[in-house]
């Protein structure tokens, strides 16, 4: 490599238009996140060869970030000298709130937890049901920034808040881990909410900054639930 090299381009075989350019997609990486132990460039998944949806025949994988960091159809890695100023660096993935704004580059994955909804779903009105009693609430939290430390759930909205047990399968900092808690449902009206912390100290917002693009939204997620003797019977 380069030694004098500051970033490296990794350029795939997808082609066409965006923002009136005609482009191959490519996008860089700083060098020291290129030096991480954790780049992969694989050619097969869960032993066996990388489907074309995939990004076969060859794929870049860049744990903690977001996606579009993982070139896919990979075809060419060039070290550069100076900042990479092709558009998917220039202008694609950007936050901002105004398009004629530079914005800041996507980069990194925030923390974030999900829940999986307890009970029956209403589909008219979005809501769950359950029957009262304990219900065991499971969900996935992760981050880009670090492993999850903490993730706490709220049954009424996000005015209490408990800590959920962690699983830690997660095999790096930045995979993703199971939680659980344990809620004693009773009859009424719940919004169940989850909340993930990272060995950073970043936490999810209530509610995630707006972008034009709506990238990193990682607002807490909100599950409306009827708990009522009803349900099952």
């Amino acid at each position: 490599m380069d030694e004098d090299a500051t970033e490296v381009v990794f350029t795939g075989l997808d082609r066409g238009i965006e923002g009136g350019e005609e482009q191959t997609y490519a996008r860089s990486l700083p060098l020291e996140e290129v030096r991480r132990d954790e780049l992969l460039l694989a050619d097969e998944m869960n032993g066996a060869p990388l489907l074309p949806q995939h990004g076969a025949p060859l794929r870049l994988l860049v744990p903690g970030w977001y996606g579009m960091a993982s070139v896919k159809w990979l075809a060419r890695i060039t070290p550069v000298r100076e900042p990479f100023v092709g558009y998917q660096n220039r202008a694609g993935y950007r936050m901002r709130k105004a398009e004629e704004e530079p914005g800041e580059p996507v980069t990194r994955i925030v923390p974030r937890s999900l829940m999986v909804p307890p009970g029956i779903p209403e589909f008219l009105t979005r809501s769950r049901h359950v029957a009262p009693g304990p219900v065991t609430l499971r969900g996935r939290a992760w981050s880009g920034w670090g492993r999850i430390e903490r993730v706490e759930v709220s049954a009424d909205g996000g005015a209490a808040w408990n800590d959920a047990r962690i699983d830690r399968r997660g095999s790096t900092d930045t995979a993703w881990v199971g939680w659980s808690f344990d809620w004693n449902a009773f009859e009424g009206e719940h919004v169940l909410c989850s909340r993930a912390t990272d060995a950073t100290g970043r936490t999810q917002p209530d509610e995630a900054e707006w972008n034009l693009g709506g990238y990193a939204n990682n607002g807490v997620q909100r599950v409306p639930v009827t708990v009522s003797a009803a349900v099952g019977g």
